[in-house]
């Protein structure tokens, strides 16, 4: 296929061009940063022009939708939530007007409710919990929700959104070890986490699997970022979150299970199996 990524020179953006790329796809970048590769495979854009948008989207069979500012504090939250709303709009009413085949694209952890300052409503979290944005950067991903589920009403292109946790990389792991004494660190979260390259495989399956309209999965690891089963966690920072089911071990409080089931995505990097291999 020839696709279109956007914020492919980002952390998770690298990964996710590098494993298209080894697959044989043809995949242009398109990014305010160079990420270095040869002529013709990264453009530079604003993609809150929609002309830019609507130009380098031409010809895709598939946009990956990665470009945002990626994070509540980087900017003013009145710039991220402009840059981001309108980039993605941008984004997806180019795929509408290019017939692009599908767009998967980058939604966020953060609309569950980051952080958890305010308990979740139960635990472990999964797609049917109320939306519940707390920063200027969880609200512009939660409306790109909205936006992608209106653009699949309207044409017979398919959006799958990621709802993806905190991104790390190999070098990440080593600060996983200064965590363990302290639960409430990691509590923002549930202590989640999702290897960059899982989230590359992730969006591989969004591309591929049998989906329909807009829809939105969880991506994380298999497992929490701690070492103390993740019950005992819920228990001792969480005790009135009520518990859907039995957890096994250290398993995520961010459910992966629609993810396993809709776009067959099996987390295959764990960092304490990262950092025992060193």
């Amino acid at each position: 296929m020839r696709i279109v990524v956007t914020g492919g020179s980002g952390k998770a953006g690298r990964w996710v061009v590098a494993d298209l790329r080894e697959r044989g796809h043809d995949v242009l970048n398109v990014d305010v940063r160079h990420d270095g590769s040869g002529h013709g495979l990264c453009i530079l854009a604003d993609l809150t022009d929609v002309g830019q948008a609507l130009e380098l989207t031409a010809g895709a069979d598939a946009i990956v939708h990665l470009a945002a500012i990626p994070a509540p504090e980087l900017r003013a939250p009145a710039e991220t939530f402009r840059n981001n709303a309108v980039s993605t709009y941008n984004v997806f009413a180019a795929a509408e007007a290019n017939h692009v085949g599908r767009v998967v694209w980058a939604s966020s952890e953060t609309v569950l409710g980051l952080p958890f300052d305010t308990p979740p409503a139960f635990a472990p979290i999964d797609e049917t919990i109320e939306p519940r944005p707390e920063s200027s950067y969880a609200l512009s991903k939660a409306v790109g929700e909205e936006m992608a589920r209106q653009f699949a009403r309207r044409t017979s292109i398919p959006f799958v959104g990621l709802r993806i946790s905190n991104i790390m990389e190999p070098p990440d792991y080593e600060r996983f070890r200064t965590w363990q004494d302290d639960p409430l660190l990691r509590k923002w979260n549930l202590w989640g986490y999702v290897d960059v390259r899982d989230v590359a495989q992730a969006v591989r399956r969004g591309l591929e699997a049998d989906v329909r309209g807009g829809d939105v999965f969880i991506v994380a690891a298999r497992d929490t970022a701690m070492t103390r089963p993740s019950a005992e966690l819920m228990q001792a920072v969480y005790p009135s979150v009520p518990l859907r089911r039995p957890i096994d071990g250290r398993e995520t409080l961010l459910s992966i299970e629609k993810a396993r089931g809709g776009l067959d995505y099996a987390p295959e990097h764990e960092w304490q199996a990262e950092l025992t291999r060193r």
